[in-house]
């Protein structure tokens, strides 16, 4: 591993398993989660959206994504003029927000 970091690492797993601290823990028995998606991004930014995942939150541009979606949606349905004009209003409104959160993000993750 890393030299004395991974012999370090290692000693303390045994220890945690001596003290039964690993018995009982989410997903005991089970294969771990393909991540292969993830193989190619910063492993701290994958710790990151997992954290958050697991906790239920989710970024903004993900939110402003799932609005857009569903305006969009709504928008193929519409017959009258002013409400596909509102709509498209929305639409672009959220298109607009939504590529901002994305380059905040972008820019923020670099």
């Amino acid at each position: 591993m890393f030299g004395s970091f991974g012999k370090l690492i290692e000693r303390q797993i045994r220890k945690a398993q001596a003290e039964g601290q690993l018995k009982g823990l989410e997903g005991e028995g089970k294969p771990l989660p393909d991540r292969s998606s993830n193989a190619q991004c910063d492993p701290a930014i994958a710790a990151g959206h997992r954290i958050m995942a697991q906790a239920g939150v989710l970024p903004q541009e993900f939110a402003i994504k799932k609005d857009l979606d569903t305006a969009r949606k709504d928008y193929a349905k519409l017959t009258d003029p002013n409400a596909r004009k509102r709509a498209m209003a929305r639409i672009a409104d959220l298109e607009m927000r939504y590529n901002m959160a994305r380059d905040a993000r972008r820019t923020f993750m670099r």
